[in-house]
């Protein structure tokens, strides 16, 4: 996602959490006293859309609620991975000072939410671990 948006070199942080934390944090720092799905907190205050790819920076805090993913995600008939997936990728272009409060700005955060979904998407038939760690098939036996 991060090369997607040409942030190479930046860093973030995620939490992932319950509904009972989250619900705590979105009232502290919201005034919502609700479970959300996910919160994004970026560091300095000012989020930035882009800088240099290999100026490092720190972007803030994504944290996501496990439960509010799982229902999610239950509800839509799609495996939890994606769901995160998704929620990470909303929380990283709030980081970056996207929001939805318009109908413009949701159509847009929309379209960039499913940018970043794509690009981190893993081929299908493939696991995160299983692309890791792909070992030289053994050398078969010759028999004569």
């Amino acid at each position: 996602m991060l090369r997607r948006l040409e942030l190479e070199a930046a860093e973030l942080s995620v939490y992932l959490t319950s509904d009972a934390v989250i619900k705590r944090l979105n009232l502290a720092y919201r005034g919502k006293d609700r479970p959300t799905d996910v919160l994004a907190f970026p560091l300095d205050g000012a989020p930035r859309r882009r800088s240099a790819p290999a100026e490092p920076h720190l972007l803030g805090d994504i944290v996501i609620s496990l439960h509010a993913a799982k229902r999610q995600a239950d509800a839509r008939k799609r495996p939890l991975i994606e769901e995160l997936r998704l929620l990470l990728a909303h929380g990283l272009l709030h980081l970056l000072g996207y929001d939805h409060a318009t109908l413009v700005q949701k159509r847009r955060m929309r379209a960039m939410t499913r940018q970043l979904v794509r690009a981190a998407a893993l081929p299908e038939g493939t696991g995160e671990l299983a692309s890791r760690t792909k070992r030289p098939k053994p050398a078969g036996r010759r028999s004569g």
